[in-house]
């Protein structure tokens, strides 16, 4: 057969995609090679380093299907560094993604539901958008520590029965979900379930800062008295500034895009074990953060308490300020 010339490995990977719809004689007479020299090629071994790229590719797809589609390449390669001791560049992940088609779950643009026209009171902005979680003691961060800021909000799913109402509160120290709660109609039940839920489990000192949106919701008098009673400060973002709130509408983000976006669920309950799943089985416990030093959330709270002496946002971990945490959210909206 000959030595190979650089184009004809190309063409004998041509030929055995075409192979079943037409004879090997044909093509090969058609693309200019001999029968011969592609048998030799056929026999011949891979190379070291396609040997090396196809090992990488199969590693990469196991990562891709082991996390439901919902790592891109950053956390792909963030996930092998750690647990496959993989030493490569993040430019490789992306271009063998790129070659294999591998392309993580996208999700759609935010709607605004929020009702606030209404003539509730309504709580003064005690965050101004600065969602920094700087320890030190001279900084002037809201969340120095684990239930010092929850944030709240609420967003909707469509069922074949309607549709269905989820209220989250997410700690924003460690970005976990710590009360959620599910109903038919959006109410303030449905807020203070999930408030209920989260003070249950947590037991946060008086001082916390709730922040949410101006929906007739938050500001009903069941859930002003309720805060009030738990010695919780109340804070509102302002009007149709989803900005203000830019975390809370990443994990909404993050939800929709990973979980429910293209799901068709026949029935209310359906949707709310998706939803459990997701939170519990998933975002909470597993889902890498790229503002949490790429832990999870409850990862991330087990090593802060594993190291009290440590600073638990240092530089490396710290989450998100003000500025990255819009721009991510004005990039997804755009």
């Amino acid at each position: 057969s000959g030595v190979l010339c650089a184009r004809e490995p190309v063409k004998y990977a041509f030929i055995v995609a075409e192979l079943l719809m037409y004879p090997l004689s044909v093509v090969c007479r058609v693309l200019g090679v001999t029968q011969s020299g592609f048998y030799a090629w056929r026999r011949r071994a891979p190379s070291t380093r396609e040997q090396e790229r196809n090992r990488l590719s199969a590693d990469i797809r196991r990562v891709f299907d082991a996390h439901g589609a919902r790592y891109g390449a950053p956390r792909i390669h963030r996930f092998m560094c750690e647990r496959s001791d993989y030493t490569g560049s993040l430019n490789r992940i992306k271009k063998l993604m790129r070659a294999m088609g591998l392309v993580a779950k996208a999700g759609k643009k935010y709607k605004v539901t929020t009702d606030s026209a209404h003539q509730l009171p309504i709580a003064p902005n005690f965050l101004g958008q600065d969602f920094s979680c700087d320890t030190r003691a001279e900084s002037t961060s809201h969340a120095k520590a684990p239930d010092q800021v929850w944030l709240s909000d609420i967003t909707y799913l469509w069922t074949r029965e309607g549709w269905l109402y989820v209220c989250a509160v997410l700690d924003l120290f460690t970005r976990r979900i710590v009360g959620w709660a599910i109903a038919e109609h959006m109410t303030r039940e449905l807020v203070l379930d999930a408030l209920q839920m989260a003070n249950a489990t947590r037991k946060p000192a008086p001082g916390l800062i709730f922040h949410s949106d101006r929906g007739c919701q938050y500001a009903s008098h069941e859930v002003r008295a309720w805060l009030a009673e738990q010695a919780m400060r109340q804070s509102m973002s302002g009007t149709g500034n989803c900005y203000d709130n830019a975390p809370m509408e990443s994990f909404w983000h993050s939800l929709k895009v990973e979980e429910t976006h293209g799901q068709d669920f026949a029935t209310r309950a359906e949707a709310t074990h998706c939803v459990f799943g997701y939170i519990e089985g998933w975002y909470n416990t597993t889902r890498m953060h790229s503002s949490l030093g790429y832990k999870s959330p409850v990862q991330f709270e087990r090593a802060l308490y594993a190291k009290p002496t440590v600073a638990a946002n240092d530089d490396s971990t710290a989450v998100s300020s003000n500025d990255s945490q819009s721009a991510r959210l004005k990039k997804r909206a755009a």
